[in-house]
Formats: C-alpha cells, structure tokens, sequence
C-alpha cells in the first residue's frame, strides 16, 4: 500500500521539482491546484522514485489516481498504483491522462484500459501574443469591448502586492455574495480553493493583477508560470455590469505576462468544468489548442 499523506504547502518545493523535468502543459499537474482543491477532492501525495502520485475522490466517491508525472521508467510507479487499488479494495481508475499518456499506457499494459475522452477537462491553450494584440475579425467584439471600457472609465491596473491583496479579497467576497454562492454547493467549493490562494499567495508563488475603476477594484486575475514556454491562468473575476471588465484584466494581464516573462509563448487558461456559461467565454477566444484529456479504467487482468 503506498503511504500517501495530505499535500501541505511545505509539500511544494519537492512536488515541484518532479513536475518541473515533466514539463507537462496540464493544470492538472500544478501545485496551486493540486493544494487548492485538496479538501474538496481529498488530494493526497507521494513519492514513487521520481515520479508523483496523488489519489482523490470527494466523500463517497470512486478513488481516482492522478497520472503519475516525473522522469524515468514509469512502468513499475503504475504497477505499485494498481496494487495500491487492490489493496485498498477498490476499482483503478486513472484521470488526466494526455494524448501521449493514452500511448504510452497502452503500450506498457497492452488491453488493460478503457479509455475515455474528458471533453470537461480539456485545458484551453492560447498564444500569448494573441491575448495581447486580440487581432483579426474574429476578435473584433474583444476590442471594442475595451475600447468602450477605456473611453467610459476612469481605470489604472496594478500588480497584486502584499498592500493590496485584503482589498482585492474583498472585492473577490463581493463578487461571490452577488453571485448567491451559498446556495451554490460548486460556487461554495470554489470560493473556498481561490480562498486558499489569498491566504497563501506569496508561499505559493502567485502573482497577479487588479484593474480599478473610479479607484475600486472591478476585476483581478491570479496565475504562475506553469512549464518552461507556458503559464497558466488560476483565477479570473470581474463585476459582470461593467462592460469591458473581463476583456480588460485578460489583456492587461496578458501585456503583463508578456513583459515580466518574455520566454512565456502560451496561456493555459484552464478548463471549463462542463459549465455551459465558461465554455462559451474560453471559446470566444478561439483557443489556439486544447489539452485533451482522458481516463483510464483498468479491466486487464
């Protein structure tokens, strides 16, 4: 049975050099979300030579593995999951599995898996370059929405500091009380992980923007270098009345990332959890890509 153990912020230097070599374009193989999200999803960590292993699953849920990242063979880190399901008594399930994965797995255990494709996980992937200039036709609506916010505002945008962050948490209270989050169980467990985030901003290495309007804080954004040519998008929020927000903070952001990352090429801004309302906006940017996503339900010997 593997000894698993709650992940911990302290958990984030030796995660992080086994993701790093992995240089996988996944959010699912981050940090931040992997510690955000743990007590929603149970997420619990270990080490397997130099690969990382994490099993979840909410209360009375099926126990999922996440695929393992690291270097090296990955055969025998797959076997010691397999038996660790077996152990445990239950079924072996693997999630955030890449195209590559999915090749890999069936070449290692030939007629093990059922896979699946996982449309609501797939990761929406952008030139960086794009989100800064927004050109073309197809981007048009874009531009004017923040020219429209530019000529009706009088707006700045800021870096996320440790002086600002309690103003920015609470406008991110504001937005979720008019949003009605406590009749919401998704919006409940959402505030609690961006929660997470303010409170361990700096150990978690965020960095991020606010744009103000009238001197309030309309809209902010929360992100981190995610591998070596892309970084990822966390958080994103803005007060829906005011046109122009949202499309102002993304490119903001985006000119910011452009300048204090220059290596940066892409923007992973995450998937859309099957949300009807957050497909349409991520796609409204003609995504560049999409990290498609599988799982893999062992029914081999």
């Amino acid at each position: 049975m593997i000894d698993f153990k709650k992940i911990e912020p302290e958990d984030k230097q030796w995660i992080d050099g086994l993701l790093a070599p992995a240089g996988i374009r996944s959010c699912n193989h981050n940090f931040t979300n992997l510690f955000i999200w743990s007590d929603t999803f149970n997420h619990r960590v270990a080490r397997i030579n130099d690969y990382l292993v994490v099993k979840g699953g909410k209360t009375g849920d099926i126990q999922r593995y996440l695929y393992p990242a690291g270097t090296g063979d990955i055969k025998p880190v797959i076997t010691a999951m397999k038996q660790d399901a077996a152990d445990c008594g239950h079924g072996f399930m693997l999630m955030g599995l890449l195209t590559e994965n999915v090749t890999e797995l069936d070449m290692l255990f030939p007629g093990n898996f059922e896979f699946r494709k996982r449309r609501d996980g797939f990761d929406y992937i952008y030139l960086l370059e794009k989100l800064v200039s927004l050109p073309g036709r197809k981007l048009h609506a874009k531009r004017n929405h923040i020219n429209y916010f530019k000529g009706n505002r009088d707006w700045r945008f800021e870096h996320i500091t440790p002086q600002n962050l309690p103003e920015c948490r609470r406008m991110n209270d504001e937005w979720y009380v008019k949003k009605g989050y406590r009749d919401n169980k998704g919006l409940i467990d959402e505030r609690y992980a961006v929660d997470r985030c303010f409170d361990n901003f700096s150990v978690l290495g965020l960095e991020g923007g606010i744009l103000r309007s009238d001197g309030k804080i309309i809209a902010y954004t929360m992100g981190e270098i995610l591998n070596s040519d892309t970084y990822v998008i966390h958080i994103e929020k803005a007060f829906g009345g005011i046109r122009g927000a949202y499309q102002m903070i993304n490119r903001e952001f985006a000119y910011y990332i452009k300048h204090r990352h220059p290596h940066m090429l892409y923007v992973n801004r995450e998937d859309d959890m099957g949300s009807k309302g957050l497909r349409r906006a991520k796609l409204s940017y003609y995504p560049d890509r999409m990290v498609e996503k599988y799982t893999a339900g062992y029914i081999g010997k």
